[in-house]
């Protein structure tokens, strides 16, 4: 095979599965891993693909800014956050996740009253604190400036110390299987133990996230009780969460607030 011809394989292995390794391709295209290393370089180099430490990604691996995702379907977003508020009575307690859609939820959590928050979001926690004897707490970690969140060990260490009423975690790329994978992998660290630390574990997920594939696989996905989107399932889709056991609920766009 030519060198051309393999550059072209790895691309159309990558549009298929969005992430590969270099342990894969040397399985699937019988040359070195130096070679497939240099070919990867060269595509990086040609903005064809992202390198990463140990592989490559397709170049709209990437999760856009939290700007930039607040213009896309925000109107659907919306409605999932009424949707998922409709959940929660006052006096609960719920982890919050970073994100625009659950950022939406705690907009729609506005009235409530007497809530016992945990977030990594100062955005979600701006929201909620100083509002009807609500109680935020803020975890600790590294903030990441663009999302204005906090990750790492020492958010899902707090995280170990609490149990909550719920949990609503967004979702950074959804599809049949793996069914929920993120960018990182410190955003699929703090995501899985959100979704271990609720009675009822919430996923968030519109439809804009359909489809994709992130490096990164979510982990405890069998603790979610609830998925809320604001579209039905593709078939692919809809066949991964049904192994899923959840309650899938579709919100409709353009309705009042809860």
């Amino acid at each position: 095979m030519l060198a051309e011809q393999r550059r072209n394989r790895i691309l159309e292995i990558l549009a298929e599965k969005g992430a590969v390794t270099v342990n894969e391709l040397y399985r699937r295209l019988k040359v070195s891993r130096e070679t497939i290393r240099r070919d990867i370089t060269r595509l990086a180099e040609e903005n064809r693909l992202r390198k990463t430490h140990g592989g490559a990604l397709v170049i709209d691996q990437f999760e856009p800014a939290f700007a930039d995702r607040m213009e896309v379907n925000i109107e659907g977003k919306r409605a999932i956050g009424r949707k998922a508020a409709e959940l929660v009575p006052d006096g609960a307690s719920l982890i919050i996740d970073s994100g625009t859609t659950t950022l939406c939820l705690a907009e729609a959590l506005i009235g409530r009253r007497r809530l016992v928050v945990y977030t990594n979001d100062i955005n979600v926690a701006g929201t909620l604190a100083g509002r009807n004897d609500n109680r935020v707490n803020l975890l600790g970690g590294e903030l990441l400036a663009s999302e204005g969140a906090t990750f790492g060990r020492d958010a899902t260490a707090v995280l170990s110390n609490y149990f909550t009423d719920f949990s609503f975690v967004g979702a950074g790329a959804l599809r049949g299987d793996p069914v929920l994978t993120d960018y990182s992998r410190e955003a699929a660290e703090v995501r899985g133990q959100m979704l271990a630390q609720a009675r009822t574990a919430v996923l968030l997920a519109d439809h804009t996230k359909y489809g994709r594939l992130a490096p990164v696989r979510v982990p405890h996905l069998e603790n979610i009780t609830h998925i809320v989107v604001d579209r039905s399932l593709d078939r692919e889709l809809a066949k991964g969460i049904k192994t899923l056991n959840v309650e899938l609920l579709i919100a409709a766009a353009g309705k009042g607030s809860s």
